[in-house]
């Protein structure tokens, strides 16, 4: 009999990809580790997953109970396939600006689905709040419990980041590893692989790659929380510091506009056939700023988050990106 797996088991030891052409322009070696390769599509997968199983262990997560989570999409599509393959339910609180691919493959899924409008942080009506009132009332008439899955700020989603993500970038490059940089949507990749991989080399050089419209360039700069600019990146880019980032270092650390991260997305697909989402654009820029930084011969990874494919009514769409004054190559116009 084959080895009886089921999804969580598949969830992770997804390979490292060449990035050919960043690394042609920076004289390093640029690789991207291939999160959308995760049966849900993303790195959030494992957030997803780690949340879950932590809660599972606490004794919170009672067998027919419900998760809650304001998500941008990503994580709340992680949770519900990870929540059908384990006997919950999920009921996702989501800003009504995601992208229509997420929304429908939630509806899809089969999750319980609340779009709010898209507000700053400060805002009471603001996702993540929603979710944390929506969560506190489930629990008060679920028979089995309801928990709030609280990315932001939950050691577990840290903590798997540490245990899978950083120790496989470890093994992947056979220790030879310089750099490790991404963008922030709840911190926990950037902290939990920094923490891995500062444990193995105490000299790996950790960076953030942050979109325009997200204030965490500033905060690290030392210069508070002030954000400028905006993104059409989703899932990446906050105005507040996540629990997760608590207690991290960074040694590096750059700001990217789409003007910049777009045309490194559009000639990956065309030159390298590899699609991926403007988080990865955005990550792909701060590896080569990195790069630029350290010096040619070098090794950095960074993380492809998701798939192209996730954001085709917006990446790949001339007129909406035409509304906003934004680059795209000619043969998405034909």
């Amino acid at each position: 009999m084959p080895d009886q797996h089921l999804l969580p088991d598949v969830i992770g030891n997804t390979p490292l990809l060449y990035l050919r052409k960043a690394s042609e322009l920076t004289g390093c070696h640029i690789y991207g580790k291939a999160e959308f390769m995760n049966p849900g599509g993303s790195v959030k997968d494992r957030t997803a997953l780690g949340i879950i199983r932590a809660a599972e262990q606490a004794g919170e997560l009672q067998p027919g109970g419900v998760i809650v989570e304001g998500t941008a999409g990503n994580t709340g599509i992680g949770l519900t396939l990870v929540a059908n393959a384990l006997g919950y339910e999920c009921v996702i609180v989501m800003p009504q600006n995601a992208s229509e691919e997420k929304i429908s493959q939630l509806e899809m899924l089969g999750a319980e689905l609340l779009l709010v409008p898209s507000v700053p942080y400060a805002d009471t009506h603001h996702y993540i709040h929603t979710a944390e009132r929506v969560a506190a009332g489930r629990r008060k008439d679920e028979a089995h419990g309801a928990i709030w899955a609280r990315q932001f700020d939950n050691p577990a989603n840290r903590q798997i980041h540490y245990d899978t993500t950083g120790q496989e970038i470890w093994q992947q490059t056979e220790g030879k590893v310089d750099g490790f940089i991404c963008a922030v949507g709840t911190g926990g990749t950037l902290a939990g692989v920094a923490g891995a991989l500062r444990e193995h080399n105490k000299d790996i050089k950790i960076g953030l790659a942050d979109p325009m419209g997200s204030a965490l360039y500033s905060h690290f700069a030392g210069g508070g929380l002030r954000a400028e600019g905006e993104s059409i990146a989703e899932g990446i880019g906050v105005s507040f510091v996540p629990g997760n980032l608590a207690g991290l270092e960074l040694d590096f650390s750059c700001r990217v506009d789409d003007d910049e991260a777009l045309p490194l997305i559009y000639d990956l697909l065309k030159e390298e056939g590899i699609s991926v989402g403007g988080s990865a654009g955005i990550n792909i820029a701060g590896a080569m700023a990195m790069a630029r930084e350290l010096g040619p011969g070098h090794t950095i990874v960074t993380i492809l988050c998701d798939s192209g494919s996730r954001y085709q009514s917006k990446l790949f769409n001339p007129e909406y990106l035409w509304k906003r004054k934004l680059p795209y190559p000619h043969w998405i116009a034909n």
